[in-house]
């Protein structure tokens, strides 16, 4: 236990690149935007039953995409890749990617599923993913001994026009819903659905705006930092705390409280 504030967070050795997606659309009937939420199957080893945003592992395809689509930095890119197929994969739902059909997404969306490769699939089809329509807003990185490592960036943007229903990849996930984020944390409290630590403080983040561009206007404010949370005690409890200063209204919790993995 550490009663001192990391000065400048370092990657540990291991962490598994990872990018989430945080998809946005308005409510039917007003108020604020609801996000895309699926619930990971009880028997994953990490995170299992909590309900998180789509995304997943960066993989070595990932940053082939990257590379053929000349983005700058091809960690970053690699991440924004991953984080639109993985969403695809997940839930049926092509983010991104404004030449996909909705007739040809279903066999897009099981060759993906099936072992292949994206960058083979955009190669066959003469197309391009659009990796600049995301919005980056933070980088998370918990360490904690008892789970895996994950690296993991986050992303929000628009949700594309569709008209078919989103299903989740079985082995994965068992639920698909959408909900705003007050409404998730309401669901988190009652005890009707569970969250991790980095999920909370991201729907916290994301309830403080009622919508995509005030939230996108929002991330534009604070630098994307790695965020690896440490322990702290306040007022002799342990509490496990994040940065004051990268735009997230609640930054602390205590310790027995929490779900870290």
């Amino acid at each position: 236990m550490t009663d001192t504030v990391p000065s400048a967070p370092v990657l540990p050795e291991g962490a598994i690149p990872a990018a989430t997606l945080v998809i946005m659309r308005p409510a039917a009937h007003g108020g604020p935007d609801e996000i895309l939420m699926v619930k990971r199957s009880t028997t994953m080893a990490f995170a299992a039953g909590a309900v998180v945003f789509p995304g997943g592992r960066v993989d070595p395809d990932d940053h082939v995409v990257a590379r053929r689509h000349g983005f700058a930095d091809e960690a970053e890119g690699a991440s924004r890749v991953a984080a639109l197929r993985e969403t695809l994969e997940e839930t049926g739902l092509a983010v991104g990617w404004p030449a996909l059909a909705e007739r040809d997404l279903a066999g897009v969306r099981q060759a993906l599923l099936a072992g292949t490769l994206l960058s083979d699939i955009l190669e066959s089809r003469g197309e391009r993913i659009a990796l600049d329509s995301l919005v980056p807003f933070a980088r998370w990185c918990p360490n904690f001994k008892e789970a895996r490592t994950f690296d993991t960036r986050f992303y929000a943007v628009m949700a594309p026009p569709h008209g078919h229903e989103l299903t989740v990849e079985e082995a994965e996930h068992s639920h698909i819903f959408w909900s705003s984020a007050p409404d998730t944390l309401a669901m988190a409290d009652r005890g009707e659905v569970s969250v991790i630590f980095p999920t909370r403080r991201n729907l916290e983040r994301l309830a403080s705006h009622p919508d995509f561009p005030s939230f996108s206007q929002h991330a534009g404010q604070f630098p994307v930092d790695l965020v690896t949370p440490w322990i702290e005690d306040r007022d002799g409890q342990p509490h496990l705390c994040i940065p004051a200063d990268l735009g997230y209204p609640v930054t602390s919790e205590p310790f027995d409280r929490i779900r870290r993995g």
